[in-house]
C-alpha cells in the first residue's frame, strides 16, 4: 500500500498545504493543483449511439468502459439520470472501490413516443407511480422524470421541434411526493417554461433548464434545489448547422448566461454534468464561458456536488500542473489521479 502526498494548492479553496490519500509508504504526487475529485453530476453510464444513429441502451461493458474513462479523467462520483436500470441500478447498490462512485436513477420515466424509443420503456401515465415505487425498490435514490419531449417515432427519429409537457402536473407532483417519503430525490428533464411548474411542485433539481427565468431560481433556491445546465449538449455546435439552428443555439447560450449569472445569488446549486456529449472538463470550460467565476464553476464540478449529493472527497485526489482558476482546459488533462486511495493515472 502507498500514502500519496501532494504539496501545494487544494482547490476550490484555494488552501495551500500538504495532503496524504491512502495508508503505507509515502509517495509525492506530480502537479502544484488539486482538486478532491471531479463530479459529474449528469451522466448517461449506458446511453449511447445505436446502429441507425438514434440514442440506444446498452449492457455492463459498455458501462464500465465509460467509468473507466470517467476515472482517468479525474471523475470521482457520477449520478446516471437514467439508462439500463439493470446495469445502474446494480452499480448504485454494489460496493466497488476500483471505480467511481455510482449514483442512479434508474429509467428514464416517460410515455411512449414522448423520449427515445430504444432507449427506454415506456411508462403511461396511470403506471408512473408503480413504476417510481419499482425504481425505489430496486435501490435508485434518484428518480428521472422526461418532463418534456417533442414527439418521437416507433423507429426512432424525432417529428416534429415542438417540446409537449409528458405527465400532468398533478400526477408529477404526486410522484414527487412518494418520492420524498422514500428519501428519494427527483431530477427532471426539461426545456420549456413548464418549469415554473415542476419547481412548484418540488421537483429537486432541474436538467437543462434553457427556459428558466430568475423568478424559478429564486424559488429553487429558497429550498436548495438544483440545475445541470449541461452546456455541452445544449449550446454545443452541431455538424451542418444551419442558420436557423444557429441562431436558436446563440439565443439558449445568451438565455443561460443571464441565468447562471444570477444563480448564486438566489443560492441555486448549479451542477457540471457531460451528458453524453460532453466532459465535466469541458462543461467547467462552458459554465465559466457563461456566466460562472471558475472558482463557482469548480465547485459545481467538485465540492459543491459533493454535497449536494452526500458525498465526501475522501481518498480522492486529481492534481494539476497549471492553476486551473487562470487555464480551465488543464482540467482535461490531470497530472495525477487517485481514486479512492489508489493512483490510477
Amino acid at each position: 500500500m502507498t500514502t500519496w502526498v501532494f504539496e501545494g494548492t487544494v482547490l476550490p479553496a484555494g488552501d495551500g498545504g500538504r495532503v496524504s490519500v491512502g495508508s503505507g509508504d509515502a509517495q509525492p504526487l506530480p502537479g502544484r493543483f488539486a482538486v478532491p475529485g471531479l463530479v459529474d453530476s449528469h451522466c448517461h453510464l449506458t446511453l449511447g449511439a445505436g446502429a441507425d444513429g438514434w440514442p440506444a441502451l446498452f449492457g455492463a461493458d459498455f458501462a464500465r468502459e465509460r467509468l473507466e474513462e470517467l476515472a482517468s479523467a479525474g471523475v470521482s462520483a457520477v449520478r446516471d439520470v437514467g439508462g439500463n436500470r439493470a446495469v445502474t441500478l446494480k452499480l448504485a447498490t454494489t460496493e466497488d472501490d476500483s471505480r467511481p462512485v455510482v449514483i442512479a436513477a434508474g429509467r428514464f420515466l416517460a410515455p411512449e413516443g414522448r423520449y427515445f424509443a430504444a432507449a427506454h420503456e415506456p411508462v403511461a401515465p396511470e403506471e408512473l407511480l408503480a413504476a417510481v415505487e419499482g425504481e425505489l425498490a430496486d435501490g435508485a435514490t434518484w428518480l428521472k422524470l422526461v418532463a418534456d419531449f417533442p414527439e418521437v417515432g416507433p423507429d426512432g427519429p424525432i417529428r416534429g421541434s415542438v417540446m409537449a409537457q409528458t405527465y400532468e402536473t398533478e400526477l408529477i407532483r404526486a410522484m414527487v411526493e412518494l418520492a420524498h417519503s422514500r428519501g428519494a430525490r427527483v431530477a427532471a428533464h426539461c426545456n420549456t417554461d413548464i418549469v415554473s411548474e415542476l419547481i412548484r411542485v418540488g421537483v429537486d433539481s432541474i436538467e437543462h433548464g434553457t427556459a428558466l427565468t430568475e423568478q424559478d431560481l429564486q424559488t429553487l433556491g429558497a429550498r436548495g434545489g438544483a440545475w445541470t445546465p449541461t452546456l455541452c449538449a445544449s449550446v454545443g455546435e452541431a455538424p451542418n448547422e444551419t442558420p436557423e439552428r444557429r441562431a436558436a443555439r446563440l439565443a439558449r447560450s445568451e438565455q443561460l448566461a443571464a441565468m447562471l449569472a444570477l444563480s448564486d445569488r438566489y443560492g441555486v446549486r448549479v451542477l457540471a454534468g457531460s451528458d453524453v456529449v460532453g466532459s465535466v472538463a469541458g462543461e467547467v470550460d462552458l459554465l465559466v464561458k457563461h456566466g460562472l467565476t471558475v472558482t463557482q464553476a469548480l465547485v459545481a464540478a467538485s465540492t459543491g456536488a459533493q454535497e449536494y449529493l452526500g458525498l465526501t472527497g475522501d481518498g480522492n485526489l486529481v492534481t494539476y500542473d497549471a492553476d486551473p482558476r487562470e487555464h480551465p482546459e488543464i482540467l482535461a488533462t490531470p497530472a495525477s489521479v487517485v481514486l479512492n486511495g489508489k493512483r490510477i493515472a
